[in-house]
């Protein structure tokens, strides 16, 4: 007989789901959200046997939230396999989480982030989805994350079938609201699904419907008028209305609202949904100006994937959140492709004229900027050019800029997740603000995130956290409901 319970259907409990009519059945798990930390939890509980419902607020064709522009995972694994290019021992690991939050994360739940981390490529791999191996040589060489095969809606459209196979019913368009908290416990919450309104009363509840990055009221109200010039990178689903009617009912709340995850993007990027492809990358192959035409930080000072957010934060404090990249003929042909067309013309003043920053202003930058421009101290490194009594410097990568045709890159900051979400314990079970847990609420993912990463970040973390706690919630949620 196969143990694979998406093939024998009587190794499931039948639970309250499968008796009652779907428009009216009370779950016996509800799973709130539709990306990596949904579908974890959902599959995990269903198979312990429970009857799961999973609301997915986007219409099918945007199901997934942010894992849809997501492509790799960050796995502890201390043996190497042929899905890395070495070894990423725990205590490396916590070390990288540690720095990245200024150490100011959860001790307790990275330890466990970490742990579980080690199991991801195993239970991916058994929930249908794919992994790049090393040997392909199509993505960079990676010690410290795996690859997703096709990306991230690959691993979701294989989680989706796994879940519909094991028998979770899945609403989309669904819209989760109004969550009631009394004595400790979800006593019920109302979903909204075209012009009909449902109240549940599920036994548990699984939260992993993400931050608030889509809400423009909510990022106006704790970044001013800066947030006009936002560019919401992922879902437009993520509001954060449940978190923040959770909040005013008395959860405990971590992070800082006023923080956010910024990457500096296309200025040309949609209001929402751009994804990673809209991410501009060459900072230090030219200089960054902005709307006055005037050079305001170090462009060679970063040339790790930090640079990405660091560039984000830095547009914010600038004119109307925007800056250009400004390049040559020279280092655009070593520049990375990228989604839209740079903006070219035969020579800075018409190159100005197009941006709509004054010729003059512009010319006398690029001028003091090319006068500034020293070769490499040491001979042997080519990437050691700089300028000297400038200000800001350029301290690395300081090439001339002279070459015509000359080219620009608007950008903006684009906004990624928001640092603000729900506390939680070592079982995914949601905290009141005196510090108790609630018997029957989880969150798993960017909901609580800020638990492990209330700032900074590194690569493929969300995918870690959100595998690793969808699982742990959707395991507690079950055995919750079976106790």
């Amino acid at each position: 007989m196969s143990h694979d319970p998406a093939q024998n259907p009587s190794a499931l409990a039948v639970g309250r789901f499968d008796d009652l009519n779907p428009s009216t059945h009370q779950p016996d798990v509800l799973v709130i959200g539709g990306g990596t930390a949904a579908l974890c939890a959902a599959i995990s509980a269903r198979t312990a046997g429970v009857s799961v419902l999973l609301l997915e607020c986007a219409p099918k064709g945007l199901r997934g939230g942010n894992t849809r522009h997501s492509r790799n995972v960050r796995v502890m694994h201390e043996s190497t396999t042929p899905l890395s290019a070495g070894v990423y021992p725990e205590q490396e690991f916590c070390s990288d989480l540690s720095r990245a939050s200024g150490g100011t994360a959860d001790a307790a739940l990275r330890r466990v982030l970490v742990r579980r981390s080690a199991e991801t490529a195993d239970w991916l791999t058994n929930m249908g989805a794919h992994l790049q191996p090393v040997s392909s040589g199509v993505l960079p060489m990676s010690r410290k994350t795996l690859f997703l095969l096709g990306g991230g809606k690959a691993m979701l459209n294989a989680l989706y079938a796994r879940a519909e196979r094991l028998g979770v019913e899945i609403r989309y368009e669904a819209e989760a609201r109004d969550p009631l908290i009394r004595q400790g416990r979800l006593e019920q919450i109302s979903v909204r699904q075209g012009a009909d309104m449902q109240t549940l009363r599920p036994g548990a509840t699984v939260l992993c419907c993400g931050g608030a990055q889509a809400n423009r009221d909510w990022l106006r109200a704790h970044w001013g008028e800066a947030a006009d010039g936002f560019v919401n990178r992922g879902t437009p689903f993520a509001t954060g209305e449940v978190l923040q009617s959770l909040l005013r009912q008395g959860v405990q709340s971590v992070g800082d609202p006023k923080t956010a995850y910024l990457v500096a993007v296309d200025a040309r990027s949609p209001a929402d949904d751009g994804g990673i492809v809209t991410r501009i990358r060459c900072m230090p192959a030219g200089i960054v100006v902005d709307a006055h035409g005037q050079r305001f930080h170090d462009e060679g000072g970063d040339s790790a994937s930090t640079r990405y957010a660091l560039w984000g934060q830095r547009l914010v404090g600038r004119p109307g959140q925007i800056a250009y990249l400004i390049l040559d003929a020279r280092a655009m042909r070593t520049a990375p492709p990228a989604l839209y067309a740079p903006i070219v013309a035969a020579s800075i003043a018409e190159l100005a004229t197009e941006l709509e920053i004054a010729p003059a202003s512009l010319e006398v930058t690029l001028a003091r900027y090319n006068a500034a421009v020293q070769p490499p101290i040491e001979n042997d490194d080519p990437d050691g050019w700089h300028t000297r009594d400038l200000d800001p410097p350029k301290s690395r990568h300081a090439r001339p800029l002279t070459e015509p045709p000359f080219a620009a890159y608007p950008m903006r900051p684009g906004i990624t997740f928001t640092y603000q979400g729900l506390g939680v314990d070592e079982q995914a079970r949601v905290r009141l603000c005196d510090g108790t847990a609630m018997e029957n609420l989880f969150a798993a993912g960017m909901i609580m995130a800020p638990n492990i990463i209330p700032r900074g970040y590194v690569s493929g973390l969300a995918m870690s956290i959100g595998v690793a706690f969808g699982r742990i919630a959707g395991e507690e949620a079950a055995r919750y409901v079976q106790r």
